[in-house]
């Protein structure tokens, strides 16, 4: 007996939250922005005669380059359901990239304030609001206290521009930190529910067994002592042993049912790809709906039925699934022979199950291949 497993709480989550082709774009996104960065690159270009011209531009590029490590940590982070990174980290990040700001700042002068943007940003990405509003607001400030540097215009505009990023990115950071709790949840609430439906069947499996095998252990004890006592009674008690077995298997096969998912369109789904990896060519149906809806869990598995001995048994290399509203055929071209009064274990299973509907199954030899048919009159 073989129960199919639920499908494992992780790999279904990990599904749900694989990053799409708009989310593997995320940190080119995010570069394009770096574009305010061309005021120092270009005020450094203009004095690459200095020394500090030149480490200028340098500070620049290592700055966006250290500033794009973010939004690559973030999308790493967000593949991992990480909500906030790792404080060490965090503080080494934005620790870095205030010593690059401050050393394009003494470089080129006022241009370089456009990093202070960068730094607010990541501060937002990467501390709680109650850290990283306070930083912002600093920054705000600060801004707007170097316009009275000599030689400096106003930077109100730099001051705007911190306060809007800042506000914009909190958003962001917002719709992904609930992204990830939501994927969280339902991690939990798909481990609970295979724990749940593990609980269950352990708790059915014990209520069908454990009184049968009981009784079944007791008998067999008894039916020891009596063989040669009275053989007569001893033979009515393995009989009952076979009985209450039966009884036991019949009640388990019951409890697995509920257990087993089938459906039409899912069989046909499996054979189409059963078939393809056998080199089988395969002519199956896009749709189901002319079948009635009493007849398509039969149907699902006369098409399981089909197509598994077609596989196993048949040599054919090319397979037919036929579907209409009173009967589901399954034609192959092999040459194998069946067996000489067409039973078998899977087919006395298939026409228990036709004959509740009222359908009969229909084996044929062809020449060359076989047909096996459920037909409802």
């Amino acid at each position: 007996m073989t129960v199919s497993e639920t499908r494992p709480a992780e790999t279904e989550a990990a599904d749900a939250q694989s990053p799409s082709h708009v989310g593997r774009l995320g940190p080119f996104f995010a570069g394009i922005w770096l574009f305010f960065l061309l005021n120092p690159l270009l005020e450094g270009w203009a004095r690459r005669d200095e020394l500090r011209g030149v480490l200028g531009m340098v500070t620049t590029v290592a700055f966006a380059a250290v500033y794009m490590l973010l939004w690559v940590r973030a999308r790493a982070d967000r593949q991992r359901l990480v909500v906030d990174p790792a404080l060490g980290w965090s503080l080494a990040y934005v620790g870095a990239l205030v010593g690059l700001a401050a050393l394009t700042v003494w470089c080129v002068g006022e241009p370089g304030l456009a990093c202070a943007v960068y730094v607010s940003v990541a501060c937002v990405m990467v501390f709680p609001l109650r850290v990283s509003a306070p930083i912002a607001v600093g920054l705000v400030l600060g801004a707007i206290a170097l316009s009275a540097v000599e030689g400096w215009g106003s930077q109100v505009g730099t001051a705007f521009a911190i306060m809007a990023a800042s506000v914009a990115v909190f958003g962001l950071r917002a719709v992904m930190t609930r992204n990830i709790d939501l994927v969280n949840a339902q991690i939990e609430n798909a481990r609970l529910a295979v724990d749940n439906e593990r609980t269950r069947f352990a708790r059915d499996l014990h209520d069908i067994l454990g009184h049968s095998l009981t009784v079944i252990t007791v008998k067999a004890e008894l039916a020891q002592k009596l063989l040669d006592v009275d053989v007569e009674r001893a033979r009515a008690e393995i009989a009952d042993l076979e009985r209450l077995s039966r009884d036991a298997l019949a009640d388990v096969r019951r409890a697995v049912e509920g257990y087993r998912d089938i459906s039409l369109p899912g069989e046909l789904v499996r054979a189409r790809v059963a078939l393809r990896a056998a080199e089988i060519s395969a002519e199956i149906p896009n749709s189901t709906d002319e079948v009635p809806s009493e007849l398509r869990e039969l149907f699902a598995w006369t098409v399981r039925e089909g197509v598994t001995n077609v596989i196993r048994h048949s040599r054919a290399t090319h397979c037919e699934v036929r579907l209409a509203p009173d009967r589901a055929e399954v034609v192959d071209d092999g040459t194998a022979i069946p067996s000489p009064d067409g039973h078998g274990s899977g087919l006395a299973g298939l026409r228990e199950r036709a004959a509740d509907v009222g359908a009969t199954v229909v084996t044929r030899q062809l020449e060359p291949g076989f047909s096996l048919s459920v037909v409802r009159r």
